[in-house]
């Protein structure tokens, strides 16, 4: 459908057609066609065709997590869920041995509370719910299969497998530096391309735009550099190097940022250092001369002398041992997420679909409406998928699934009949594990992808073809999910998006106070900017799932979006003031104005914003 067809729809159903765009992630399809495929092959060649499976699935779901991004990162977003979905397959199947239907159901329903809190913390927290939950139905919907331990371990095996390839195999671009850290290297010159874009783009439109870029490539490379350690404090020179260059760029990207709030236009010559700094990360060399801006103003002043620092960092060897934070919180902000508003709301709707869904698909088991496939763990398995705020607004996701799982289906169906067995159903293993990199682009094409593998896996384990099964039971599932979507709960509607606001406020309230305090702690400011810019970044992204919901649900957070730009409007003239306070120790009218008329209109929108005001 073209754009403005797309446009014209409304926002619930036009969101269905949107997908990612972006370059083809080619070194994350190799390693899919050298996971699920050969673990299935070893598996056969082992005479252990179901262990063979289950680390099939293990390697699949670890590659709908391999996204972009540093190595060591990859360790905690691929191996957090794997644990996850080995200790899911381990208890659903013990579950499913020894429990009958209605203490299973009551059993699964406290798992799909838990797992749902747990993925209100973060996106890896998400993933593990999800794992969790989805190895429990299976575990549980397929009791009659190896031991339980066995099935775990051969679970997390296929996971570790594609882990391990992730680690070991090169990337493109890896062979420039150190092997280790070509995902990062990536992450922090996209940094300095961001901040060059910014200074490119002030005085025009695109500014705002470019300015949420710079946001989105900060989130990325802090994400990147913040992965394991084997030894946090015995750090590689490389990685020090890294380090450096990543908080080399904070400063360049306050000034950028104050330099876009004055909105005038800039010449080409202050955004040529940021590039030139941005090749020197890419090529792992050093930065050499660096065009200087003109000093006219106190924002000038302050990119003139963030690009003097970063070429002294660029051209130091890295030989501090003082490492790039991570996100503050820790387990006390993943409690507070789990229990808050959202956790408790997001926990409800996910227990009441997981639970309904295995209650439902065991009274259809019992019922013999199963015929041949026995097994009924895909009912559920969907509804968890499905109930993920995550994957986009309710409506979207479901239609989305639904085409998925017909097109995969009868895609299935046709080439199952013509493929050799077992040739052809590894083929298709192989060839979807290929395309899952590429298909997480569109939950629609990534349910087609993920259909035709499990069907795949499903009769290469000895079972027979159950396309229409599927199908019909994928209908139920959004059946289901639609009405417990829509349900009302304790507390009110939107509570995802109240909780993201309320964040991005703390946020905002302490980048103002520490900028208004006038302390000489310039680290402690860029990491409450960073934190600021982040929540905001959050909390947008909430938003816009929020209004592509059904108008019934989409007017719970009416408004929000402009709540949202003024606390943006508000951290970018707080940034604009520290750069102007570290120049001339005083702010001008200009600024005082923009602050004030930001409060009031957080004021005039109702809310509790009393720090804020203190503040200014």
């Amino acid at each position: 459908m073209s754009r403005p067809a797309v446009r014209s729809l409304p926002p619930w159903l036009a969101h269905a057609f949107r997908a990612q765009r972006g370059p083809v992630p080619w070194s994350a399809v190799v390693r899919g066609a050298l996971a699920a495929g050969p673990l299935l092959v070893a598996g056969m060649l082992a005479g252990r065709t179901a262990e063979g499976v289950l680390a099939a699935i293990g390697a699949m779901l670890a590659g709908i997590n391999d996204r972009p991004g540093s190595r060591r990162a990859s360790v905690d977003r691929l191996g957090t869920p794997a644990l996850a979905g080995a200790f899911g397959l381990l208890a659903g199947t013990y579950g499913g041995q020894h429990l009958s239907a209605v203490p299973l159901t009551l059993a699964l329903t406290v798992l799909g509370l838990l797992a749902g809190s747990i993925s209100a913390v973060g996106p890896v927290a998400s993933a593990a719910g999800t794992q969790l939950l989805v190895t429990a139905a299976v575990g549980a919907g397929t009791p009659a299969g190896p031991p339980a331990w066995q099935g775990a371990l051969a679970f997390l095996a296929g996971a570790l497998w594609l882990l391990l390839l992730r680690l070991a195999l090169p990337t493109p671009g890896s062979l420039a530096g150190d092997f280790r850290f070509d995902g990062e290297r990536q992450a922090v010159a996209d940094v300095y391309d961001a901040v060059a874009a910014l200074l490119d783009a002030a005085g025009t439109d695109t500014a705002p735009a470019r300015r949420a870029a710079l946001t989105a490539a900060l989130d990325h490379a802090q994400d990147a550099l913040a992965g394991p350690r084997l030894r946090r404090h015995a750090t590689s020179a490389a990685e020090r190097r890294l380090h450096a260059r990543y908080r080399a760029a904070l400063p360049l990207a306050e000034a950028a940022t104050a330099l876009a709030w004055a909105g005038d236009p800039l010449s080409a010559r202050a955004s040529a250092g940021p590039r030139r700094l941005a090749a020197a990360v890419r090529d792992n060399t050093a930065a050499g001369p660096l065009p200087a801006p003109t000093r006219a103003a106190p924002a000038l002043r302050a990119l003139d002398d963030a690009l003097l620092r970063a070429a002294e960092a660029f051209d130091r060897a890295g030989s501090g041992r003082h490492l790039t934070p991570g996100r503050r919180g820790g387990m006390r902000g993943a409690l507070r997420a789990m229990t808050g508003t959202a956790g408790r709301e997001y926990g409800l709707r996910v227990a009441l679909c997981f639970g309904a869904g295995a209650g439902i698909a065991q009274a259809l088991h019992h019922t013999g409406w199963y015929g041949s496939h026995p097994h009924w763990y895909w009912l559920p398995l969907t509804a968890v998928f499905l109930v993920k705020p995550d994957l986009g607004p309710l409506v979207s996701r479901v239609l989305c699934r639904a085409a998925g799982t017909v097109l995969g289906a009868l895609v299935f169906a046709a080439l199952a009949a013509l493929l050799p067995s077992p040739a052809g159903l590894i083929t298709l293993v192989t060839v979807c594990g290929a395309l899952l990199p590429v298909s997480t682009r569109h939950f629609a094409a990534l349910t087609a992808v993920v259909t035709v593998l499990v069907l795949a896996l499903i009769m290469a384990g000895g079972e027979p073809q159950a396309c229409l099964g599927r199908i019909a039971e994928t209908l139920v599932a959004c059946a289901l999910v639609l009405i417990v979507g829509h349900l009302p709960m304790p507390g009110r509607r939107g509570a995802r998006v109240r909780a993201r606001l309320t964040a991005a406020g703390g946020a905002a309230h302490a980048y103002l106070v520490h900028v208004l305090a006038e302390t000489d702690d310039h680290a402690e400011r860029w990491a409450l900017r960073r934190e600021a810019y982040r929540a905001l970044a959050e909390a947008r992204t909430a938003i816009a799932v929020s209004a592509a919901e059904l108008p019934a649900v989409a007017r719970h957070t009416r408004g929000t979006d402009q709540v949202a730009a003024v606390l943006e409007r508000l951290v970018d003239t707080t940034t604009a003031c520290a750069v102007h306070l570290d120049d001339t120790g005083r702010l001008t009218p200009r600024h005082t104005d923009q602050l004030r008329s930001a409060l009031r209109e957080l004021e005039a929108g109702g809310r509790d914003w009393t720090g804020l005001r203190t503040a200014a």
